[in-house]
C-alpha cells in the first residue's frame, strides 16, 4: 500500500446527500462508510474527521444575530459529534471496529481524545472517528483534520469532495477551460489562494511528510485506488 495510516476528512454534506431525507442521508451514509470500510480492511489504519456543515457551521450562525460566534462554533462541535456517532455506527455495521473520540469531555458518551488513545486504538486496527473538532472555537475542521494528523503521524489526508475531480486554478463549473492540477505545493496554494481547504491548515502542513489526496468521492472506488498507488484527483505537497 502506497499509505499505511490515512486521515479523511469528510464535510458535514457528504452525509446528507441532496439534502431532501434530513441532516443524514442512510444512503450516502453508508456508502461513504463502505469506500471506509474497503481501505480499513486493506489494512489502511484510519482517521476521520467530519465537518458540520448538514447540520450547523458557526460562521453562519454568528450572521444572526442572535447567536455569538463562540456559541456558533460550539454548536458546530456538538453537529460533528451527531455525524461521527452516525459514522461509527455505519462502518461497525460494515463489519469494521470504530469509535468515537472526542475533543470535549462527554464521559457519558465517550473517550476524550488524546494522541496516545488515538494510537492506541488505531494500531488496534480501529476506525477512529474524531468528533468535536479541536475543542476550540475559530478553528475549522479542516485545520482539525491536519491537527489531528499530525499528531498521529499519518502518512496522508484524504480530502474526499464532492462533485470535484481535484484541485483547479479556477472554478471548473463557471469555466469549462480551468486546469486542473496534479499535484501542487502548499506555498503555492497559499500564494493562489486556492479554496481547496483552510488555509491555517495549508499553513501547517508546509514542512510536514504528509500528503493530501484531493479527489471525488462520487466515485467510491477512489479511497482505495488512492491507497494502492493510483494517482487520482490533486496531490498536495509540503513545501
Amino acid at each position: 500500500m502506497k499509505y499505511q495510516r490515512i486521515l479523511v476528512k469528510l464535510s458535514g454534506e457528504a452525509l446528507s446527500g441532496d439534502g431532501k431525507n434530513g441532516i443524514l442521508d442512510s444512503k450516502a451514509l453508508l456508502n461513504t462508510a463502505k469506500a471506509i470500510a474497503d481501505i480499513v480492511k486493506l489494512g489502511a489504519q484510519v482517521g476521520i474527521v467530519i465537518g458540520a456543515g448538514n447540520i450547523a457551521r458557526g460562521s453562519l450562525l454568528s450572521d444572526n444575530k442572535g447567536i455569538d460566534r463562540v456559541t456558533g462554533d460550539k454548536m458546530g462541535m456538538l453537529g460533528t459529534i451527531i455525524n461521527s456517532f452516525a459514522m461509527m455506527d455505519t462502518l461497525k455495521s460494515l463489519g469494521v471496529k470504530a469509535v468515537v473520540l472526542s475533543a470535549v469531555k462527554m464521559e457519558q458518551f465517550t473517550e476524550t481524545y488524546s494522541p496516545e488513545l488515538a494510537e492506541h486504538y488505531l494500531s488496534e486496527g480501529y476506525a477512529v472517528v474524531y468528533g468535536g473538532g479541536t475543542g476550540k472555537p475559530f478553528f475549522t475542521t479542516d485545520t482539525c483534520a491536519t491537527l489531528r494528523a499530525i499528531e498521529t503521524k499519518c502518512d496522508a489526508i484524504f480530502m474526499a469532495k464532492n462533485g470535484v475531480d481535484g484541485i483547479y486554478n479556477d472554478d471548473p463549473r463557471k469555466n469549462k477551460n480551468a486546469k486542473m492540477y496534479k499535484s501542487i505545493k502548499c506555498s503555492e496554494i497559499i500564494a493562489q489562494n486556492l479554496k481547496v481547504m483552510d488555509l491555517t491548515a495549508v499553513e501547517m502542513l508546509k514542512n510536514q511528510d504528509i500528503d493530501v489526496r484531493v479527489f471525488n468521492m462520487s466515485n467510491s472506488s477512489s479511497f482505495a485506488r488512492i491507497v494502492n498507488g493510483e494517482d487520482v484527483g490533486t496531490t498536495i505537497m509540503k513545501g
